[in-house]
């Protein structure tokens, strides 16, 4: 069911910012990514929630995107309470504002945009932006970003985290590719001190996806959540 009725649109918001982020520290994982069925896309975000997830990234990387992630956003609200959606793979401002007012609750980029940053702040939405340099993440926190998004993290690897964190410890990070549900690879993120990871085709593979195995997603969601919790515990 994905209708909403216009007595509901009016109570429907946004969730906090603050509750967002409170949701990454806690939880420690965004899973990603992309379907252009929103019946496959309803599956698979309720695999995720029924796993234990309470966050996820819709990547904005498919033709009429947005279509797809109106109705999942309704349908999120409907059926899934309590779960924060985001959108991912945003490049400009005025697309960033299209996903808020159809109900995105956080905003994740390849790269960092001012623009991205000002819209966001405006409507007091977390801003996720990719960032690959000490220089570039002091310009996203300066612009009011709590947590930057290491991208690509395989190619930076987690001394990268670690050195960040050295002379600013306060620094948030989101790795995001190159990220598996693994002890070993894990361990190596936040033990460098990652503040949450983003994984995507490692968690959400495309052959899980296309053969319906929803089940096998929510094991492995629940499983990387434990496995997290184990990691951060050592």
């Amino acid at each position: 069911m994905t209708q909403v009725d216009e007595s509901q649109d009016r109570n429907l918001k946004i969730m906090d910012r603050m509750k967002v982020l409170q949701l990454m520290e806690e939880q420690g994982m965004v899973p990603l990514f992309y379907h252009s069925d929103i019946e496959v896309c309803k599956q698979v975000v309720k695999a995720c929630y029924d796993g234990g997830s309470r966050l996820l990234e819709f990547t904005n990387r498919g033709v009429f995107a947005h279509e797809v992630f109106n109705a999942l956003s309704k349908y999120r609200y409907q059926e899934l309470p309590g779960m924060a959606l985001g959108v991912g793979s945003i490049t400009d401002a005025p697309t960033a504002s299209h996903y808020m007012q159809i109900g995105a609750d956080f905003i994740v980029t390849p790269a960092l945009r001012k623009d991205i940053a000002v819209v966001c702040n405006r409507r007091k939405i977390p801003f996720m932006p990719g960032c690959g340099s000490l220089t570039e993440i002091g310009d996203a926190e300066e612009l009011g970003c709590e947590v930057v998004k290491l991208f690509p993290g395989s190619v930076y690897g987690p001394n990268f985290i670690k050195s960040i964190k050295g002379p600013q410890s306060w620094t948030k990070i989101m790795p995001t590719g190159g990220v598996a549900p693994n002890i070993e690879n894990l361990t190596g993120w936040f033990g460098a001190g990652a503040f949450c990871v983003g994984m995507g085709s490692k968690l959400l593979s495309k052959d899980l996806i296309q053969d319906g195995k929803y089940n096998v997603i929510k094991e492995k969601v629940e499983n990387a959540l434990k496995m997290i919790e184990q990691v951060r515990q050592a």
